[in-house]
């Protein structure tokens, strides 16, 4: 089949790897170069690294609503857009150019999880699973016919890092089941339940900024679901800490940011509801470190405090 495959990130990158051993890929999509790193240099995207590693053509409009880059698009004349965490909308003239149309590998089991931060979401949430959608595009937001749904659990010790991992290994296969199902004539379209559907925001750094006042839980499920980005923070004696890795510690009570134990495998800070122990901290400037060295640079004893944020009165 001749396919357009428009993507971003590393998820989408894998499917495209997946995409590029069965089929014809006659063009690839992905957001114009972003600076990056510390010296904010442009940056190409994974997608567009590896599309150029096979000298695919490469598109990266700004927008899809233009004359010129539906133009661009339809003289493919392709059989099927592919579509994984490209980031810009695909209007509807773009959507009925492929003689299939366009199928978008989502990150969740549709229709939960609707939206920019599926992944992350679901952590945050405390599901016990999730999976990967391929939907038939349409113009809502994720609210396409499914097309066919696969499965992966949550573990309790998975970050937004390692569940993107395994469900960017289950998209790639399905989009490949998916277009063999396609070729086939049987793929079976099912329409959503909307009553059934949830949204996943873009996530903000702000919202990475810890309460101690919150439930010892629901942050050690937002230290997994911030990681790599945007990193739970707190201020600790003056200082932005950043928060990798942190463990829940049942039955430990005290006031909210306080210092209740200090050893080499954690510092144990009080929450509104038990306790969270902190095992990889990263100070501002350095690297991330388990806590036995990063005590070194930034000595903590009990009784200590972590901030909290400072509610506004309205």
């Amino acid at each position: 089949m001749k396919i357009i495959f428009a993507g971003t990130p590393q998820f989408a990158a894998s499917a495209l790897a997946a995409l590029l051993s069965e089929h014809q890929v006659v063009a690839v999509l992905t957001q114009p170069d972003r600076p990056s790193g510390r010296g904010m240099q442009l940056t190409a995207s994974p997608v567009k690294q590896l599309a150029l590693q096979h000298g695919l053509p490469v598109l990266q409009p700004a927008t899809l609503k233009t004359e010129e880059a539906r133009h661009s698009i339809a003289v493919l004349q392709a059989d099927v857009m592919i579509v994984a965490a490209y980031g810009l909308i695909l209007p509807k003239p773009v959507l009925q150019l492929p003689r299939h149309g366009c199928l978008n590998i989502h990150a969740s089991l549709l229709p939960r999880w609707r939206g920019a931060a599926p992944i992350q979401r679901a952590i945050l949430a405390g599901d016990h699973e999730t999976g990967v959608t391929i939907m038939q595009m349409d113009e809502g937001l994720d609210t396409g016919d499914m097309l066919l749904r696969h499965t992966c659990p949550i573990e309790k010790s998975d970050t937004a890092q390692t569940l993107q991992d395994k469900l960017a290994a289950i998209g790639a296969a399905s989009i490949l089941e998916a277009l063999r199902l396609l070729q086939e004539g049987h793929l079976v379209p099912i329409k959503q339940d909307n009553n059934l559907a949830s949204y996943a925001p873009k996530l903000l750094k702000s919202e990475a900024q810890i309460d101690w006042r919150q439930d010892a839980q629901q942050i050690e499920r937002a230290v997994r679901a911030y990681n790599p980005f945007p990193v739970c923070h707190t201020h600790f004696n003056g200082a932005t800490i950043k928060i990798w890795q942190a463990s829940l510690c049942a039955d430990i009570q005290g006031e909210p940011g306080r210092v209740m134990a200090v050893d080499k495998q954690g510092i144990i800070v009080a929450c509104g509801k038990d306790a969270l122990r902190l095992e990889v901290l990263q100070r501002s400037g350095g690297k991330a470190q388990p806590v036995a060295q990063f005590l070194q640079s930034i000595p903590a004893k009990a009784g200590d405090m972590f901030s909290n944020p400072i509610i506004s009165e309205r």
